[in-house]
């Protein structure tokens, strides 16, 4: 794997630098050796934040933890990362997602866990009439979701709207 290690108002130490890289060589037994790890350690106030970016073919495995101490988040990254890796193994190496070139044999190979299948409980339908993105955050208010579809008026494409943290929205548009 090849790491790089970006800091936002925090000098990068030789001691966080390390603890980061041998945290995430926990890691390479996942993916296959030229995988690229992008990895940004930021501070805000009190909060000692870390996101790991894991681009494979198409897909992003991604994970971000916050907390008062930046080992800790970096102990925490690397498990949800595995974690996630694990519980996902077989959708990640079905020959659908086209991505199993991009794990290590043994990761692929190994006895997947049947016990966090995904099931999909609900289907929801419902009339997209056009509206502009602001609109549509006023309308995810009102019902009380953290996201929110809609067909936008501009460009007449299915859009979403989604709650960031820190009060603020985002707005997620397809590329064609």
């Amino acid at each position: 794997m090849r790491i790089t290690i970006t800091g936002r108002n925090i000098e990068l130490t030789d001691g966080l630098k390390a603890a980061v890289e041998e945290k995430l060589q926990k890691l390479e037994k996942f993916f296959a050796p030229d995988t690229d790890v992008f990895v940004t350690l930021s501070v805000e106030k009190e909060r000692q934040k870390i996101e790991v970016t894991i681009p494979i073919k198409g897909h992003v495995i991604r994970s971000e933890q916050v907390s008062s101490d930046m080992y800790v988040s970096i102990d925490l990254v690397e498990e949800v990362i595995e974690r996630q890796l694990r519980k996902y193994r077989t959708k990640l190496s079905s020959k659908k997602m086209n991505v199993a070139e991009n794990f290590s044999e043994e990761f692929i190979d190994a006895e997947a866990e049947d016990d966090e299948e995904i099931k999909i409980v609900r289907t929801k339908r419902f009339g997209m009439k056009p509206m502009y993105p602001e609109d549509a955050c006023v309308q995810m208010e009102l019902t009380g979701h953290d996201f929110f579809v809609f067909r936008n008026a501009e460009t007449d494409e299915v859009n979403v709207v989604y709650k960031r943290k820190g009060n603020t929205f985002g707005l997620i548009e397809p590329e064609c």
